[in-house]
């Protein structure tokens, strides 16, 4: 059987580690830090926390298109560099209108970045493991997501120093592009270049259902991740929980990523983003439902053990609807899908909640789940046994 585990696909998992971990060391605490440093409000907040997500999606269709047309390592190490660069820019940023604008266009690299790295990872792995790795590969982001907000909560509990975290951030993705600038591709598929420039070549077309159901899953955890902290502090009375919940969010996408590795090898796609949907939406269900420190960290645990088993599942399910020439593009269409349902949940969620109350804004969640899970089981399930590439 051909390796799983080679040296490259081990160096982009662990810049893949690097960037996430960035990413995640700010994610918990940026509500708190607008809170207190700008005075911003909850739809405020929002609306700043959402311009990052709205350049992702703006960004990934043409880095997708940009990763399938040109040299993937040299677009893969303009991408990362620009990503570490812009935390530099949380440092200088002095107002409230600085911080938005420099957030904001933080969104672009981030988003174009995920796309690049996950689609070198998918070149260095050999073929017969494809699906297994991309499984595993999410493993990088799961950790990541584990230690880096707990490890954020505990250096600000200590210090309440933010600027410390935006130093840490930045030094992580300085260290995480060096990791990529040692990979080598050993072949690339060439680009098949249209005769004219086609949808095609920014969004998949063929994998459009499936893009859909996911936006009702990046919206469910677009408001989840983001207003957690909030939400535990004025609603449970908690103000260390935050950190404890995402590594069980992450334990949980840790040990689904492992169980489900066999299915993924065995092309068991739809069986586990099934499996993964329902476990999620339990989750979602039970944190709302049982507002207390039994209910949230239980949460926590399903969540990641759903969306640990759908996230590879979709992933690969629409990699397979792609041809050889067309990964980047895949790659970018799922991101992008999960990009534009974290945006609504973000912006959703702090309307809700300055509105309605966070209650209101959890409860809006398992709906929004629950319409995502029928969704799959009615048409997306079927969509795909007819659209993908044999």
């Amino acid at each position: 059987m051909d390796r799983l585990w080679n040296r490259n696909y081990i160096k982009v998992m662990a810049a893949n580690f690097a960037l996430f971990f960035a990413f995640y060391l700010l994610t918990p605490l940026l509500p708190l830090y607008l809170s207190e440093t700008f005075g911003a409000t909850k739809d405020m907040i929002g609306l700043v926390l959402s311009g990052y997500t709205l350049t992702a999606l703006l960004c990934r269709p043409f880095s997708g298109y940009f990763i399938d047309s040109f040299p993937r390592k040299r677009v893969l190490m303009i991408c990362y560099a620009a990503f570490a660069i812009f935390f530099a820019g949380y440092l200088a940023a002095g107002t409230l209108l600085l911080f938005t604008i420099v957030r904001t266009l933080h969104g672009g690299p981030f988003g174009a970045v995920t796309v690049a790295n996950s689609t070198v990872a998918i070149d260095v792995l050999p073929s017969s493991r494809r699906n297994e790795g991309i499984g595993y590969y999410g493993l990088s982001n799961n950790l990541a997501m584990a230690i880096a907000p707990t490890f954020a909560i505990y250096i600000y509990t200590i210090t309440h120093n933010f600027e410390l975290l935006f130093w840490l951030a930045l030094i992580i993705a300085v260290l995480g592009w060096l990791v990529d600038s040692t990979v080598t591709i050993n072949r690339q598929p060439s680009a098949v270049k249209p005769q004219k420039i086609s949808l095609d070549r920014f969004f998949l077309e063929r994998g459009w259902l499936l893009g859909v159901n996911m936006v009702f899953f990046g919206f469910c955890f677009g408001v989840m991740s983001n207003y957690l902290a909030i939400y535990g502090k004025q609603v449970l009375g908690m103000t260390g929980g935050t950190g404890t919940w995402f590594m069980l969010c992450s334990i949980g996408l840790i040990l689904s990523r492992l169980q489900g590795g066999k299915a993924l090898r065995q092309g068991r796609l739809t069986h586990n983003a099934s499996e993964g949907m329902v476990i999620s939406l339990i989750g979602y269900t039970l944190f709302i439902a049982m507002p207390n420190m039994v209910g949230y960290y239980c949460s926590a645990l399903l969540i990641g053990l759903g969306n640990g088993h759908m996230w590879p599942a979709f992933q690969n399910m629409m990699i397979s609807m792609a041809h050889h020439n067309e990964r980047g593009t895949a790659n970018s269409t799922i991101l992008i899908s999960w990009d534009v349902g974290m945006g609504l949940g973000v912006m959703a969620g702090g309307a809700i909640a300055e509105k309605l109350g966070y209650s209101t804004a959890f409860w809006t969640v398992v709906v929004v789940n629950a319409i995502g899970v029928a969704l799959y089981f009615l048409k997306t399930q079927h969509f795909f046994f007819t659209r993908r590439v044999e």
